[in-house]
C-alpha cells in the first residue's frame, strides 16, 4: 500500500497596510496660513496699509518739511510704521483663528499644535518681508520722485533694516495673538506696551527703555546707529512671544 503525500503550501500572513499621512507637508501648510492670513477683508486691509503706510508717510512729510531729508531717518520711521502695520497681520493670524472659532477646523486638519505654529510664523515671515519691501519701495520711490535735498547715506542699511524688522514684528504678532487668543486684546495690550508704556519709560528711564523697545530699535537700527542692541531687543521679542505662543497654546481647549 503506498501514500500519497500532498505538499500544503504555506500561508503567507497578508501585510499590513502602511499608514500614510494625509496632513499637508509644512510647505503646503505655510502656504495655507498665507492664503488664509489674507482670504479675510481685515487681513487685506492690512496688507494694503502696510504696503502704503511708507510712501503715504513720506509724502506726507515731505508736503510739511519741504526738503532736506535724511533718507535713513525717513526711511527708519517709516519702517517702524510699516512693522507696527504687520504687527497687527500677524496677531489676526492665530487670535482670529480663537475669536472666530475656526481653530477647531485648523486643528482637527492638523492636530500637531506646535507645527500649525511654525507655519503661522513662517507664512508670517514671508508675508512680512514682502509687505514691508513693497512698503519700502514705494517710500524710497516717493522720496526721489517728490523730496528735494535727500541725503542718501545709510539708505541701504535702512532699506534692509525696513524688510528684516517688518518680518520680525509680523512674526512677534504671531506669537502675542496665539499666547492671548483674542484679537483685540492681543492689539490692544501689544499697542499699548510699544506706543505708550515703553515712550513713557524712555523718557524716564531712557538706558532701561532702550533695551525693551522694538520700536525705538527699528529707528535706531536704520539709521546706521549701534546694530548689537536693537537687533538683540528685536529678537527677544521673537524669541518670547513664539515661545509663550507655543506653550501656551499647546495648553489651552480648543472646544
Amino acid at each position: 500500500m503506498s501514500t500519497t503525500l500532498t505538499a500544503t503550501p504555506a500561508v503567507v500572513p497578508a501585510a499590513r497596510p502602511t499608514a500614510r499621512s494625509t496632513g499637508p507637508s509644512f510647505a503646503g501648510l505655510t502656504a495655507l496660513e498665507v492664503r488664509k492670513s489674507l482670504s479675510t477683508r481685515s487681513g487685506r486691509s492690512v496688507a494694503a496699509l502696510a504696503v502704503l503706510v511708507g510712501p503715504l508717510g513720506v509724502l506726507l512729510a515731505t508736503l510739511t518739511s519741504g526738503g532736506g531729508v535724511a533718507a535713513a531717518m525717513a526711511l527708519g520711521i517709516m519702517g517702524m510704521l510699516i512693522a507696527l502695520v504687520l504687527l497687527a497681520l500677524g496677531v489676526l493670524s492665530t487670535a482670529g483663528e480663537w475669536t472666530h472659532r475656526s481653530v477647531q477646523t485648523t486643528y482637527l486638519l492638523v492636530p500637531r499644535r506646535g507645527r500649525v505654529l511654525a507655519a503661522k510664523a513662517a507664512a508670517m515671515a514671508l508675508l512680512g518681508l514682502v509687505l514691508a519691501s513693497l512698503g519700502v519701495a514705494g517710500a524710497v520711490g516717493t522720496l526721489a520722485l517728490f523730496t528735494t535735498g535727500v541725503s542718501w547715506f545709510a539708505a541701504g542699511q535702512a532699506v534692509v533694516t525696513v524688510i528684516a524688522s517688518g518680518a520680525a514684528f509680523a512674526v512677534i504678532g504671531a506669537g502675542i495673538g496665539a499666547a492671548v487668543g483674542n484679537s483685540a486684546a492681543a492689539m490692544t495690550g501689544t499697542y499699548l506696551t510699544v506706543l505708550g508704556i515703553l515712550p513713557v519709560l524712555n523718557s524716564v528711564k531712557p538706558e532701561i527703555a532702550s533695551k525693551l523697545d522694538p520700536a525705538g530699535a527699528i529707528v535706531t537700527l536704520a539709521q546706521h546707529g549701534a546694530a548689537t542692541t536693537p537687533i538683540a531687543v528685536i529678537a527677544g521679542w521673537v524669541v518670547v512671544s513664539t515661545v509663550a505662543g507655543v506653550l501656551i497654546t499647546r495648553r489651552r481647549s480648543v472646544a
